[in-house]
């Protein structure tokens, strides 16, 4: 360590030294001693640099645990300066080759300013992300040449890659303090922009107009749960959101919807694609997967797949991913498109927490999933939609429609999310309804009964409810769709889907 008492002009020591010699990992002793040395003098300057540096980021031990311990004086309220600190370290044998505690006076003594402290504070933070970077550099490269049967080389990169990201956001200070005049700006900006387009809304579009009504579109940091019994046609609904978005970014030119990432954990991504295809051509899906199609389907399918390969929408089939794969498979595609306005994840109960062992507390992994799907908004600043399953109570009620205690670990999927929707056919149900008669029933009285069956029937056939049961920025209610169940899709009441002008 050089000595204090005449300070060389700041160099940072890095690896580019010549050939031969020994790299010495990047580092600059002098700037440590200028900032902690100014730190001593001047206490106040600590709130410049205490959200920027943290012990482990010093490259000498000893000024890690030097700043380690101003830190907690400071935030005490207490004075750290050479005197009060005396004690600390009078008899530290890591000082000793350095003067022992005669060391902090030679820091105070030789400051030549406090004004630079912010400087020296983000070039230590630099120096350290870079012995970092050489760190995990050297362990990808060890972990790659160790073959193990259960960590192929796709983890290796995705571990790696989760790392990277964050080491990049290691240090990251938090917006602080915002003024209100500065957040109202921004606010009327929005409000701005989403009377200037068609739709007036601010968040991303569903497609639907009731829906968009209701909630604005989907809005942008939210994490967003859509929840039902199968056959309800969670995915169907999800699908037809992600691919509204994405096909009102495609012909607006950008100016509505957003690209889409989805994360089909349960269907392929063929199978979603042969849904689509039969959505926009009218062709039903089932009919393309037996092969019963007529020759002048061709067309359509020809037509509708120029429109269907320009929309962003992009699909991940990977079973079983984790959580933290996910989320370092959604900021990779962020960087890779631009235009990422929406992430859609079918469904939460089949991705994985960071342990990688489940039903060992499957309500701590689904709420740790939750707080990492809501993380994850409001890192992308983009809207998560999650479908999530109803545990069995529904059926064991004479009201099947659905509640918020009906989530499975409902806990923590109601409370981490910023919207809880849930869709429901009352069509479904009452189909499987239909009277008999009893021994004991008169036949008018069954007939009677059995006309108001049919009469509820016409009145709930192709309907669907979206039920937005919890929403932090706006009211609840229910919005009414159409169902076609030919193609397991959802429109507006008015219009039919695909109908929209262009």
């Amino acid at each position: 360590m050089p000595e204090t008492a005449n300070l060389p002009a700041l160099r940072a020591v890095t690896s580019a030294d010549p050939i031969g010699s020994v790299r010495t990992p990047p580092h600059n002793i002098e700037a440590e001693q200028a900032l902690l040395g100014a730190l001593l003098v001047n206490n106040v300057v600590y709130e410049k640099v205490g959200e920027i540096l943290q012990p482990e980021h010093f490259y000498d031990p000893v000024h890690g645990r030097i700043y380690e311990a101003i830190s907690t004086l400071v935030n005490r309220g207490q004075i750290a300066d050479p005197k009060t600190m005396r004690g600390l370290f009078e008899n530290d044998p890591a000082l000793a080759a350095v003067g022992g505690a005669n060391y902090l006076v030679d820091l105070a003594a030789n400051v030549v300013t406090i004004f630079n402290i912010e400087d020296y504070a983000h070039l230590i933070h630099d120096l350290h992300l870079r012995r970092e970077l050489i760190s995990l550099g050297t362990d990808v490269v060890n972990e790659a040449f160790q073959q193990e049967l259960d960590k192929p080389a796709t983890t290796q990169i995705e571990t790696a890659e989760a790392k990277l990201f964050e080491l990049a956001r290691t240090g990251e200070t938090d917006r602080g303090f915002v003024k209100l005049e500065k957040a109202l700006t921004v606010s009327i900006k929005m409000a701005e922009e989403a009377h200037k387009r068609d739709n007036h809304i601010t968040g991303v579009t569903t497609g639907f107009a009731d829906v968009d009504r209701r909630m604005g579109g989907l809005q942008r940091s939210d994490l967003i749960i859509l929840a039902g019994r199968p056959s309800m046609g969670k995915t169907a609904l999800a699908t037809n959101m992600g691919f509204n978005a994405a096909l009102a970014w495609y012909r607006s030119e950008g100016k509505e919807g957003s690209g889409v990432a989805f994360f089909s954990l349960e269907m392929s991504s063929e199978q979603l694609a042969t849904r689509l295809l039969g959505d926009f051509s009218s062709v039903p899906s089932d009919k393309i997967r037996r092969g019963e199609i007529k020759s002048d389907d061709f067309t359509k399918f020809v037509e509708a797949s120029q429109t269907l390969s320009r929309v962003p929408l992009y699909i991940d089939d990977t079973p079983g991913l984790s959580v933290a794969a996910l989320r370092t498979r959604a900021r990779r595609l962020k960087r890779m498109v631009p235009n990422l306005g929406l992430i859609i994840i079918d469904y939460l109960q089949l991705l994985r927490g960071s342990s990688g062992k489940r039903d060992e507390n499957r309500v701590q992994e689904v709420s740790e999933i939750t707080r990492s799907l809501k993380a994850l908004a409001k890192e992308l600043n983009v809207p998560v939609l999650a479908l999530s399953q109803l545990s069995r109570a529904v059926e064991m009620r004479e009201d099947k429609t659905p509640q918020l205690a009906d989530l499975r670990e409902s806990g923590s999927i109601e409370q981490d999310a910023d919207v809880v929707m849930f869709v429901y056919r009352e069509e479904y149900y009452h189909s499987r309804s239909e009277p008999m008669r009893r021994a004991d029933e008169d036949e008018s009285k069954f007939n009677d009964r059995y006309s108001r069956w049919m009469q509820r029937g016409e009145e709930v056939n192709n309907i669907a409810e979206v039920i937005v049961a919890k929403q932090r920025h706006g009211p609840i209610g229910t919005v009414k769709l159409h169902f076609d169940g030919q193609f397991t899709r959802f429109s507006n009441l008015e219009k039919r889907f695909g109908d929209t002008e262009e």
